[in-house]
């Protein structure tokens, strides 16, 4: 071997040797620095990605803790002030609104409750806007009422709005006076039930006949597969129609201590009445606005002023994530039945407001 040989720069792995030293391409380095930088970007990304994340639980988790802290214990009814006033003399403002059913009993019925238990709370307006509903819904309300004035001494106001008829006018006949808005139609004194009948679209138009089993002639009446006979119509007017029509005379002839039981019969033929018709058919006390309502209460409670609020429930996270409440039609085989069912009740079918 020669001395240029021994003295020739050797390769060295990754590069060659320059000057006694090993050479590293450019390349390389480059490549390990970008996989360096890449993989600590990919790891902040993680982390800002948690983070965000993280953050967004713990709002979700504060605003649960401050619906339940603004809301209070589950269910309760919250005070909203309408007319400011005294603290220690209040009227309460319950609305009926809607067709009435039994869950609009048991709403008046907790509100009824919350003002007995006020002890600042001096008389209540029940502010109606219903064409009425069932009949025990209807029944039910009108107990509450009744059961409030007795128990406390206390005066009730029915102020009717837009529509308070059939079930809705029941239900104001329990209070000390009633006051309706000018345009508010009520009346429809009377009773009404509807129902299916398929026998023609099952049989003749899809070629189903249906079998009914029943141990006597009249466990299927009334029957949604043929026509009620002259038998079956009056088997319903005595057993539903009249029954539920007399409580309803005689509910109004106990309430209106102006009328007749005659004057009652004769204005309780379904007929629906204007504000000032029902005015002069003494049927009401007073024609007005909201402010005459208060008005009048506060004289009958003897106060020369009061606050005056109404019930409210409070926001709710489960309300509004809709545990509560239904988020969709549901046709399942209760639905069904609930829809189909045949039922008396005190509702008109006048519909303007």
């Amino acid at each position: 071997m020669s001395y240029e040989d021994n003295n020739k720069p050797k390769m060295s792995f990754g590069g060659e040797r320059e000057n006694g030293r090993d050479h590293i391409p450019v390349s390389d380095v480059t490549g390990k620095q970008n996989r360096k930088g890449g993989g600590w970007r990919i790891l902040f990304s993680i982390l800002f990605l948690l983070s965000v994340l993280g953050n967004i639980f713990l709002f979700l988790i504060l605003m649960v803790l401050a619906a339940m802290v603004l809301s209070g214990p589950s269910g309760m009814l919250r005070e909203k002030v309408l007319i400011e006033g005294p603290s220690t003399q209040k009227i309460v403002v319950i609305n009926l609104e809607g067709v009435i059913v039994n869950q609009s009993a048991e709403d008046i019925r907790e509100q009824i409750k919350a003002a007995r238990e006020d002890r600042y709370v001096k008389g209540l307006i029940l502010r109606i806007h219903s064409p009425g509903g069932t009949i025990s819904g209807s029944d039910e309300i009108y107990h509450q009422i009744l059961r409030y004035r007795k128990e406390t001494g206390k005066p009730v106001l029915a102020f009717m709005k837009g529509i308070a008829a059939s079930g809705g006018y029941y239900t104001s006949v329990a209070c000390d006076k009633i006051i309706a808005e000018p345009t508010t139609i009520t009346g429809s004194i009377g009773v009404i039930m509807n129902y299916f009948v398929l026998e023609e679209l099952l049989e003749m138009k899809l070629g189903i006949e249906p079998i009914v089993v029943k141990s006597g002639k009249r466990k299927d009446w009334p029957s949604y597969f043929r026509k009620p006979d002259e038998e079956q119509l009056q088997y319903f007017d005595e057993k539903l129609i009249q029954p539920a029509y007399e409580r309803f005379v005689s509910i109004v002839n106990d309430g209106r201590s102006d009328l007749t039981m005659d004057e009652v019969r004769r204005l309780a033929d379904g007929s629906i009445y204007g504000a000032q018709e029902a005015l002069n058919n003494k049927m009401i006390d007073e024609i007005g606005y909201f402010e005459d309502a208060v008005d009048t209460i506060l004289s009958m409670a003897r106060l020369k002023d009061a606050q005056v609020a109404e019930y409210k429930r409070p926001f709710s996270m489960m309300s509004l994530l809709g545990s509560h409440g239904k988020t969709g039609f549901k046709l399942d085989k209760k639905t069904l039945y609930e829809f189909m069912l045949p039922e008396a009740l005190y509702i008109c079918d006048y519909t303007g407001n």
